[in-house]
């Protein structure tokens, strides 16, 4: 009979091995799949459906370059877990981003940066037990709660998108109102008139 202690260094170092091994197409075992067209597709026609006056390109850009990003970022973040086995990785050092305020900023940096005339980007802060951050795609001059809430984190590295007043778990609130509340309430405690923070 093996030891019970052989065992486990065993285990340990087949999950070591796993960790490191890709599939033929080079991308590390574990990773989520890319968004497939029909899901771009799908995407596309809920923007479109915000309201008139949505350029259908746009909808179409917006749609395929939320579902890219999230793929891209995920191999980035090296995701291969859960969101939360995920999140410890990181926060201890083993992994070099992921938590739900990176994939929110750098999914808001990627959908800004296609400079849309006809749709506008938020961010967004919920709280269910911890805080969760987001980055919301809303009709131009149209409010968050109008608009789909772009969330890779939750499915660790898997698209979820929703509308925002469907996404009722998580009471999301526009992100520099929960940010000032904050402020306020820090600068109350420290006897300070207030506090200048700064958004990126």
């Amino acid at each position: 009979m093996v030891p019970v202690k052989k065992l486990l260094i065993a285990f340990a170092a087949l999950l070591a091995l796993s960790a490191c091994a890709e599939n033929p197409q080079g991308v590390p075992y574990g990773t989520p799949p890319p968004g497939s067209e029909e899901d771009i597709q799908k995407l596309e026609d809920a923007i479109l459906s915000l309201g008139p006056g949505i350029n259908p390109v746009e909808a179409a850009r917006a749609a395929r370059v939320s579902y890219v990003a999230t793929h891209e970022l995920a191999l980035d973040y090296e995701i291969t877990d859960s969101a939360l086995i995920h999140n410890i990785k990181v926060n201890n050092g083993t992994k070099p981003r992921g938590l739900c305020k990176h994939w929110a900023e750098d999914m808001e940096k990627r959908l800004v940066a296609e400079d849309f005339e006809t749709l506008t980007i938020h961010r967004a802060i919920g709280r269910r037990v911890l805080d969760h951050s987001t980055a919301i795609i809303s009709r131009r001059g149209d409010s968050m709660y109008d608009g789909i809430v772009i969330d890779p984190w939750r499915l660790g590295g898997e698209l979820t998108w929703i509308p925002t007043r469907q996404d009722t778990e998580w009471g999301w609130q526009p992100r520099k109102v929960v940010l000032d509340r904050r402020a306020a309430i820090l600068a109350s405690e420290m006897g300070l008139e207030r506090i200048d923070y700064r958004v990126e």
